[in-house]
């Protein structure tokens, strides 16, 4: 594949409010290119977690970017979804002085047959695929017809390519045939279970195992666990064997890479004009440091202004352990530790909300440049440096409230159906300072108006945890995040129901 210096890559994955599983492919592939260095830059985006997908285009300086949906289907979040919060006009968009080349998501490529059979026969080694019936099961949906394609497209190929399985049948969570009726759909004294899924996340495996009988309830996630799961499992008779989900293969980065260049074959993408200059963002960190501005949100930033090679450029802690003895600090070393530091709390519950105030304490990191530290600020707090820049020079453009709940489809497309009042005071309760968000709101109700009442206390420079300090840089919030969409369709809907 031809270089991509120039350019940024973005991997739009599902993300999940409720298991720490479910981004993680996600990040390791975007970590595995990022350490190939083909990209200038490679970010991440979800629907449930952070950044959202409005926000990431603040992360990126390039002008020339590739969007890779990580979902293993082109159905209602690749054609409907995904588009409309990227603001996408077809498979090439221009716009604010970008390019934007939107690929083909990972599931339908056509080294997905290969990955799955490597995976079947990983999880079940020796046994004869005579003597297998190999099932891949998927979600399903009634939203998108091409929910289920990728697949019913998968199942022909590797029934008809003479792979030698007994049987290859297709299950799915919600829609006929269902995975719950696996006993009934096969016949062969094993059985080779496929999650045809990005991540061993709350469906491929808490939800899944229960439907199958593996389980009686649903369990832990898989972070929670010392083992995956304990292969051949017997039931109905029969040798099961359940795999990981599809999407945490590891050469899943190498499809990511593929549908990037099958979008350049396919549009011949010319590289002529492209712009590999420094880092603007990285810039204006180097410059807010130099002014003394140090801390965002709950972490301290200070510059060792040491000369050795060896010894790190800068070190990072919680602003509760700037004056703790080191030798008390686990210490970390890459920038992605700030990933894992942030992904749970004290008690180890998952942060879905980064800004949360909840940031453990008790650990140092030591990095060695600042591209390290941008990253290591990115996974710490998503998009907040390039909000930021954004904001100083004029070009952040927050989203009103009422702009985002209008656009909402599915079963979220009654969102919009609060009044002002209770939108507010929404944002008060969902938003508080104190106990559930650091951002500093910018973005209005609507064209016309603020926001009222509680809200206020999330508005404006005495807002947010940087209140009062000049050595912060502002944590902001351009865009309501999804718990404020789901809260606002729950009230919507108790509006509803009262009438």
């Amino acid at each position: 594949m031809p270089s991509h210096a120039h350019a940024a890559l973005i991997i739009v994955g599902h993300g999940s409010t409720l298991n720490p599983d479910s981004s993680a492919p996600t990040h390791l592939h975007a970590d595995s290119i990022r350490q190939s260095r083909q990209f200038r830059e490679v970010a991440c985006c979800f629907w449930k977690e952070e950044p959202s997908m409005r926000e990431v285009y603040e992360s990126i300086d390039s002008e020339v970017i590739y969007i890779v949906p990580n979902f293993i289907s082109e159905g209602y979040f690749c054609q409907q979804v995904l588009p409309r919060e990227l603001r996408l006009t077809g498979p090439i968009t221009h716009r604010d002085g970008k390019t934007i080349h939107y690929c083909d998501p990972v599931g339908i490529h056509p080294n997905m047959t290969r990955l799955l059979l490597q995976r079947a026969d990983e999880v079940a080694p020796s046994v004869p695929r005579s003597e297998t019936s190999l099932i891949i099961v998927g979600h399903g949906t009634n939203l998108n017809e091409n929910s289920t394609k990728a697949i019913q497209d998968q199942v022909k190929l590797i029934h008809e390519g003479g792979y030698g399985f007994a049987e290859v049948i297709d299950t799915y969570m919600e829609e006929a045939p269902f995975v719950a009726d696996w006993h009934k759909l096969t016949t062969a004294p094993n059985v080779v279970v496929v999650p045809f899924f990005i991540a061993d996340g709350l469906h491929s495996f808490q939800d899944i195992p229960v439907l199958l009988g593996m389980e009686k309830e649903t369990g832990k996630a898989l972070s929670q666990m010392d083992v995956f799961r304990h292969n051949p499992i017997e039931m109905q008779g029969r040798h099961v064997y359940y795999s990981s989900a599809i999407g945490t293969e590891r050469l899943m980065a190498d499809v990511i890479l593929d549908q990037v260049r099958d979008f350049d074959l396919k549009h011949a993408v010319d590289f002529d004009s492209a712009d590999s200059s420094d880092s603007v963002q990285a810039k204006a960190l180097a410059n807010w440091l130099a002014e003394g501005r140090n801390v965002i949100g709950q972490v301290h930033i200070v510059e060792s202004g040491v000369s050795v090679p060896s010894a790190p450029s800068y070190i990072l802690r919680h602003i509760e352990d700037v004056a703790t003895e080191a030798i008390t600090l686990k210490t970390f070393h890459e920038p992605a530790s700030a990933r894992e530091i942030s992904r749970v709390d004290e008690a180890g519950e998952f942060r879905p909300i980064k800004t949360a105030p909840t940031l453990k304490r008790g650990w140092q990191l030591e990095l060695g440049s600042l591209t390290e530290l941008q990253l290591a600020l990115e996974f710490f707090y998503p998009a907040a440096i390039g909000m930021a820049y954004a904001q100083e020079i004029g070009t952040l453009n927050p989203v009103p409230l009422r702009d985002l709940l209008g656009r909402q489809t599915g079963m979220y497309r009654f969102a919009n159906g609060i009044n002002d009042e209770q939108a507010s005071e929404l944002i008060g309760k969902c938003c508080a300072n104190a106990t559930k968000c650091l951002r500093r709101i910018v973005f209005p109700l609507d064209a016309t108006q603020s926001l009222s009442g509680t809200a206020t206390s999330k508005i404006g420079d005495e807002a947010g945890h940087d209140a009062g300090q000049s050595n912060s840089i502002p944590l902001l919030c351009m865009e309501a995040c999804n718990h404020i969409v789901s809260a606002a369709r729950k009230v919507a809907r108790e509006n509803f129901e009262s009438k």
